[in-house]
């Protein structure tokens, strides 16, 4: 197989030692678990499809540690075609690692992810690419008629998709899909983490990015068996959380833990008011109130949030400033010495 020099990247990731060689059209990410019985086909329509769109391309295909023949097939696949790469992961580290592995290899200025279960049709990806010419920074694929069960499948889908747009704002009909475009300096500046793949649009909006999407085709699994099911729709609350704060808060933790803690200690300090009131002036009782222990407590929360705002503030800033990272991102430049 083709030596192919990985990507050196200023955005905190592997610290690589050489630059690429000239950027190529298009690279292809497709993370593998145990999908032996469907790799020949899927090289075998992928590359068809690849070679019609005329441009150049690779195909980096990570192996999540399956247990089944399928790094056999894929090292076979590399010694018959030197546009194909194969990474193969110690152990199975989940599909957002798989596709973190990809991206940190791709030269391609336009980055494809697919699935390969072959129920993606390679064939779409002209179309995304067409969106891409456009002037769209991401083009996310539409399951329009999803060929899967409804009740572990189907459903499950249904409520993430949902959530994830209410909450981030991005109107996606399916952020699940894994046939997406994204150019190349969008996903220069992410960083994935837990099973944040699916919301790569959502992350990616804070840089201001152009998302759209578009319907494709979807067939049933031939091979192998699904690797999701309705369970996952909590782990999705819990990462669109995740999602949530970092977009709203992540470089001004304060002003949620310090509106937070203000207003817990607000309420706790108008107890403690009334309670004196109470004690003082119309002589009750109030030692062994229940109110009074409410009270103190609120106060004590309030305060130790506004210190976790501030511990993170101080997290934040050590972030950026030792990496020298910007809090922003610039679209483009004009005037006199740019480019200089």
């Amino acid at each position: 197989m083709e030596a192919i020099a990985e990507r050196a990247s200023d955005y905190g990731g592997s610290e690589l030692a050489e630059m690429p060689p000239a950027a190529i059209d298009l690279s292809v990410v497709i993370p593998v678990l145990d999908e032996a019985e469907n790799l020949p086909a899927l090289a075998e329509r992928l590359t068809r499809s690849l070679e019609a769109l005329g441009a150049s391309y690779e195909i980096i295909v990570v192996d999540d540690g399956s247990r089944d023949n399928s790094f056999a097939i894929l090292r076979e696949l590399a010694r018959a075609d030197a546009r194909m790469r194969v990474v193969r992961l110690r152990r199975n580290f989940g599909q957002t690692a798989a596709f973190s592995a990809g991206f940190d290899r791709a030269r391609g200025r336009v980055v494809v992810t697919l699935d390969a279960d072959l129920q993606n049709d390679p064939d779409d990806i002209g179309m995304l690419l067409e969106k891409i010419d456009q002037g769209y920074d991401v083009v996310s694929g539409w399951r329009a008629f999803r060929q899967d069960p409804f009740l572990n499948r189907r459903l499950p889908s249904m409520i993430a998709n949902w959530l994830i747009s209410r909450v981030t704002g991005v109107h996606l009909h399916d952020f699940g899909c894994s046939l997406k475009a994204y150019r190349a300096e969008v996903l220069a500046g992410i960083r994935l983490y837990g099973e944040l793949h699916r919301f790569i649009p959502a992350i990616a909006s804070w840089q201001g990015v152009a998302v759209t999407e578009l319907p494709v085709h979807h067939a049933p699994r031939r091979f192998g068996r699904s690797k999701y099911g309705i369970g996952r729709t909590l782990r999705v609350i819990l990462d669109l959380i995740t999602i949530r704060f970092l977009l709203s808060y992540g470089t001004r933790p304060m002003q949620i833990f310090g509106l937070l803690g203000l207003s817990i200690s607000g309420l706790g300090f108008l107890l403690g008011l009334y309670l004196t009131y109470a004690k003082l002036v119309a002589g009750e009782s109030i030692g062994s109130r229940p109110l009074l222990m409410l009270a103190v407590l609120l106060i004590v929360v309030g305060v130790q949030l506004v210190t976790m705002g501030l511990i993170g503030e101080l997290v934040v800033r050590t972030y950026y400033e030792t990496q020298a990272k910007a809090i922003y991102v610039v679209r483009e430049e004009l005037g006199a010495g740019v480019g200089s």
